[in-house]
């Protein structure tokens, strides 16, 4: 399909279905579209522009598998490192986790902790805060409460279930090898070395300039912003703000080897587990086959307020991404791209 036709028809879907937010596709060597719609602030009437920062929500576990991967080639953790033994040095309990539970299992969703947020039985993120207030989640450390004391849901290695405290676990051996804050540790020695000088883990309370608001949609059709719904300050499974050319930066970094070495990139991308039909999961990355071959590596995040999708697809060289500030968008973005290239069903959000 030629670029115009391609252009066009994002346009449309954007249109129709009211998106809010960011598109990128780029090929191997060259930006093809980046396209911004709606607004950052509503209330201000600012508009979204191509290079606003927008949340991510849980697309940035990538960045956390990305900081253990980078640790395990430093020599300070190893993939199948027993988790507690690690965390147990900073003082940090879990009575009634398995003491079997390793790093290779934390980042393959296959550790069988309970979750403060599990979404085989809970569906509304914003109700986790009449028991604990977003506004005090500032640290790695601050979500314990919510899960250290939960019961195991299945023995180590089961199966796949994704988990979100498993990655602030994950997130704390980052910190518990590194020596240095979670957050502090990602700008560093990932977004640094690829170029993102506008992601970074802001807090709600004190978002930088060009940033834009999440939005909820209400019964009635009026738009809230997500302020009181997400914690004030995102951390190792998810919460980062970047902007659509810094997502493309951070496949360039990964597939180019400034993050990590070739043997770890190709681990990291290794469909490690199977999670339904033709999707599986690796290190923080979800990976799509089509007739045995990875048809694409992609991210995703949802949150009040919060959709975002971006993928690689290696066959083409395509990247994607689409970044929005509304709770939903991104998937429909995706498929009008993916349709327009000849794709696959992907799951909506």
């Amino acid at each position: 399909m030629r670029i115009e036709q391609l252009r066009r028809a994002i346009a449309s879907t954007a249109q129709s279905s009211g998106f809010s937010g960011t598109i990128l596709v780029s090929g191997r060597e060259q930006e093809l579209i980046l396209e911004a719609y709606g607004h950052a602030n509503l209330a201000d009437n600012r508009l979204n522009k191509p290079d606003t920062r927008f949340g991510i929500a849980s697309g940035c576990k990538l960045f956390t598998a990305i900081a253990i991967c980078q640790l395990v080639e430093q020599g300070k953790l190893s993939f199948e490192s027993r988790a507690l033994e690690v965390l147990k040095g900073g003082g940090l309990a879990f009575p009634l986790f398995s003491p079997e539970i390793t790093v290779h299992q934390l980042l393959t969703h296959s550790s069988g902790i309970g979750d403060y947020f599990d979404e085989e039985t809970m569906d509304d993120f914003a109700e986790l805060w009449k028991a604990v207030p977003m506004y005090t989640l500032r640290r790695l450390e601050d979500f314990l409460p919510m899960f250290q004391n939960l019961p195991m849901k299945f023995n180590p290695g089961d199966r796949f279930h994704y988990n979100n405290a498993g990655y602030i676990m994950l997130g704390l051996l980052v910190e518990a090898a590194s020596g240095m804050a979670f957050a502090d540790y990602v700008e560093q020695h990932i977004f640094l070395p690829c170029g993102m000088q506008h992601s970074g883990y802001f807090a709600l309370d004190n978002l930088p300039a060009n940033t834009a608001l999440g939005y909820i949609e209400q019964e009635d059709g009026s738009l809230i912003t997500n302020i009181y719904s997400i914690p004030v300050k995102g951390g190792a499974d998810g919460g980062a703000f970047i902007t659509a050319t810094d997502m493309q930066l951070l496949w360039d970094g990964l597939f180019n080897h400034r993050l990590l070495n070739e043997e770890t990139t190709a681990l990291l991308l290794t469909p490690h587990i199977h999670e339904d039909q033709d999707n599986y999961y690796g290190y923080g990355v979800w990976i799509t086959k089509l007739n045995g071959e990875v048809y694409k590596y992609h991210v995703m995040g949802f949150d009040p307020g919060v959709s975002f999708r971006s993928a690689f697809y290696p066959a083409s060289g395509v990247t994607f991404a689409a970044l929005c500030n509304r709770s939903k968008g991104a998937y429909q973005i995706m498929q009008t791209v993916e349709d327009a290239l000849g794709g696959v069903d992907t799951p909506g959000d």
